[in-house]
């Protein structure tokens, strides 16, 4: 969630690189200039800034970012240093603000940095104001500091590509649920939405004990590379599933839920 931000309701991707902040340009553009087509505006705003002897490619690199298509992608982005070099040549009205509102940004990655509380209490309120329930928000907070756990150890262990993070995620998304992340997602009717944002409280739960187990699987079996890995994800997420199953059984109904926190149609015509 962390590499997604909104302005002026336009979401706006990033990705942390380099101890800093990384922007899609061509999102900044399509906020900058509400065109229809930002990759085209970008184009031509290179070929015209050329002609006058700037070179605004400099100013940027390709990073893989998630696509609409739900793909990682590489995309062209830039830091805030070089984005303020970027909207000097988009004439709008909304260029000041942009800037301001970046700036603020910046700030507030600094502040995480040095308080790592102040980066849960703003994805607290986030939740907060999206409508979420007060249990709901504890467990995603639980959740995403579980899974950060987890994918620190896969990283010690010569787990390195977006693929194989992938990979075991979805090993043990299948394991405890009987869906890889994909399916669960379509199961759901989510499209590019994050997963976890839409599942219930047991959801959230069972999704957190595949995942804890897992990482303490990998820990005493000292996994490495892979197959490795893969093995210890399948096993975390058979006893998330044997859990699962077992509480089930007392519910005499399934946990695996296809509710989900989208806006009805009748709100999206408000």
């Amino acid at each position: 969630m962390g590499n997604l931000i909104v302005f002026e309701n336009k979401n706006i991707r990033r990705i942390w690189f380099e101890d800093e902040w990384y922007f899609s340009i061509v999102d900044v553009i399509e906020v900058l200039t509400d065109s229809n087509n930002p990759r085209n505006y970008w184009a031509m705003l290179k070929v015209r800034e050329l002609e006058a002897g700037i070179e605004l490619s400099t100013n940027c690199v390709q990073l893989k970012l998630i696509a609409p298509d739900g793909k990682l992608r590489e995309t062209d982005c830039a830091n805030t240093k070089s984005l303020f070099r970027i909207i000097q040549s988009i004439p709008s009205k909304k260029a000041e603000p942009f800037k301001q509102w970046l700036a603020q940004v910046g700030y507030e990655r600094i502040q995480e940095i040095e308080d790592p509380e102040l980066g849960q209490d703003r994805i607290k309120e986030y939740y907060e104001l999206k409508g979420y329930p007060k249990d709901w928000i504890d467990k995603r907070l639980r959740g995403i500091a579980v899974r950060q756990e987890l994918t620190d150890e896969w990283k010690n262990r010569e787990i390195k590509t977006e693929k194989e993070f992938a990979i075991l995620t979805n090993e043990i998304s299948k394991a405890t649920f009987g869906k890889t992340i994909g399916e669960y997602k379509e199961f759901k009717q989510l499209q590019k939405q994050n997963l976890r944002d839409h599942m219930t409280d047991l959801e959230l739960i069972f999704t957190m004990l595949g995942e804890k187990s897992t990482t303490e699987i990998t820990k005493i079996k000292d996994s490495q590379g892979l197959e490795e890995c893969r093995t210890s994800a399948n096993e975390g997420g058979s006893i998330a599933k044997r859990a699962r199953e077992d509480l089930e059984k007392h519910l005499n109904k399934t946990i695996v839920s296809k509710k989900n926190f989208l806006p009805s149609k009748k709100q999206i015509n408000q």
